[in-house]
């Protein structure tokens, strides 16, 4: 997936389960990478973008994920669009689908407190221990050792994207120009693939983003632009 991917389990299980549920993450991760990559030529992503797969022949999981791009592209007035490059680009959706589907497998499976980070796609279960709240910082923009927000809470999805790491990667579809006026876009709430292409949409929207963010039900977001404000909704769940 083009990241790092750490997993912390906080439930009292013998080794043997959770060395399974830990194998079974990261295989059904592979999976997604083998699947999505955009990367990879041999992906189904790629060669659907070469035409060189039947609409019959989609695996369930592509026509999950082109019905969530379809629904995304429509919920953000385009500016969600797994075309806006181009080619066939799922990613801002995938990775955070494919960590809630891992996240809500180990959950199912008897992991009813961890915590799955995938590059800053981060899905919270439970808790780290009886009585705290999982805690997790959101990067500063400009300075890689600092934090902008330390989020916490349970049960909880966050997202973050951004301009730092990748350079101008977004692509406003309207303009069809990069994004530059977002350096950072974090979005929390209940479903990590819904979080993920929110911050990415309100990436490529710009300033405009701010507003639309703070129209969402159950998600609450932070944003650094690129002049250097920092900006909140009320709700966000920072640490005290």
């Amino acid at each position: 997936m083009g990241t790092a991917i750490s997993l912390l389990i906080a439930d009292e299980l013998p080794v043997p389960a959770l060395e399974r549920l830990a194998d079974d993450t990261f295989a059904w991760l592979r999976e997604v990478d083998a699947r999505f990559s955009t990367y990879r030529p041999d992906s189904e992503v790629n060669r659907l973008d070469r035409g060189e797969i039947d609409p019959g022949a989609y695996s369930c999981d592509l026509r999950q994920v082109l019905a969530a791009g379809a629904d995304l592209w429509r919920a953000t007035d385009g500016y969600f669009d797994g075309y806006a490059t181009g080619r066939l680009d799922p990613s801002g959706y995938v990775k955070g689908w494919s960590v809630q589907v891992a996240s809500d497998r180990l959950a199912a499976a008897g992991s009813v407190n961890h915590c799955l980070n995938a590059g800053g796609d981060v899905s919270m279960r439970g808790r780290p221990s009886p009585g705290q709240e999982w805690r997790i910082g959101i990067r500063h923009p400009w300075e890689a050792d600092r934090l902008c927000w330390v989020l916490t809470g349970t049960d909880l999805a966050v997202a973050t994207s951004g301009t730092y790491e990748r350079g101008y990667h977004v692509v406003d579809p309207r303009r069809g120009t990069p994004a530059t006026e977002l350096r950072s876009v974090t979005v929390t709430g209940p479903d990590l693939g819904l979080a993920d292409a929110y911050a990415t949409a309100a990436l490529a929207m710009g300033l405009p983003g701010v507003d639309w963010l703070a129209g969402l039900d159950w998600y609450e977001s932070a944003v650094v632009t690129e002049d250097g404000r920092a900006l909140r909704s009320a709700r966000l769940p920072v640490a005290a």
